[in-house]
């Protein structure tokens, strides 16, 4: 008998979800749960030890601790794992936390980033699974205003013309994007209701989002396939 080897998803909002990550991870023959971070168990062993853990972004930052104190076993839990090498993988809040578990300040930027835009390749993210990133026209999703230290003994693969971290590689099996590919156009509608306050306070047009949205539409999938694809490939051997 063949088993599945298995992610848990550690979601902060119902709406940011998997996304285009989602049928990467069934065609790599990943099973998938999730895990309501600010309401569940996170010291559970089914969490703790779980072939890879994925963690979410959501509208709040990794350093306020006191306002969620969830956070501070959240972190505890992501230490514990990088500490040993388990896979892992973060985006937005999710990078964050994993800066925050490593020891790196996080910290409001001076600028939120809501949008579509490129990113900028190092020398490591060139040859990393980031790779598709390099070409003409490669858009990723931005949506987000706190930024991070690069942790001692992280790789930096991404940045861009507001914040030098906006990618980084630990050890051979952590990967954290402070951007989002896995954004599904579809499921993004629900970004817009989720986010209106704060799309309204960062005077951004929904109206603008959406159109760019759809102009991008057809080439994401491809891209989340190259990136997640070949990172799933990599933490499997």
């Amino acid at each position: 008998m063949t088993f599945k080897r298995h992610a848990v998803v550690l979601r902060h909002v119902a709406f940011e979800d998997l996304g285009l990550l989602a049928p990467v991870l069934d065609r790599a023959g990943w099973s998938v749960s999730f895990c309501e971070a600010p309401v569940e168990d996170l010291s559970h062993r089914a969490v703790a030890d779980a072939d890879l853990l994925i963690v979410l972004g959501g509208p709040i930052g990794a350093y306020e601790i006191e306002a969620y104190p969830f956070l501070r076993q959240e972190i505890s839990l992501i230490e514990r794992r990088l500490a040993v090498g388990r896979p892992m993988l973060g985006i937005c809040l999710g990078s964050q936390l994993m800066a925050a578990a490593l020891g790196s300040r996080v910290f409001p930027g001076h600028v939120k980033e809501i949008g579509w835009g490129s990113v900028r390749l190092t020398a490591a993210g060139e040859v990393s699974c980031l790779g598709a990133l390099a070409a003409d026209g490669a858009q990723v999703l931005h949506w987000h205003g706190d930024t991070f230290d690069l942790p001692d003994g992280a790789v930096r693969l991404a940045s861009n013309a507001n914040y030098d971290n906006q990618a980084f590689a630990y050890g051979k099996a952590a990967l954290a994007l402070q951007f989002h590919l896995e954004a599904d156009p579809r499921q993004l509608e629900e970004w817009y209701v989720g986010h209106a306050v704060e799309l309204a306070a960062a005077g951004v047009k929904v109206t603008e989002l959406r159109a760019a949205t759809r102009a991008l539409a057809e080439a994401l999938p491809a891209t989340a396939e190259s990136v997640f694809g070949r990172w799933l490939r990599e933490i499997e051997g």
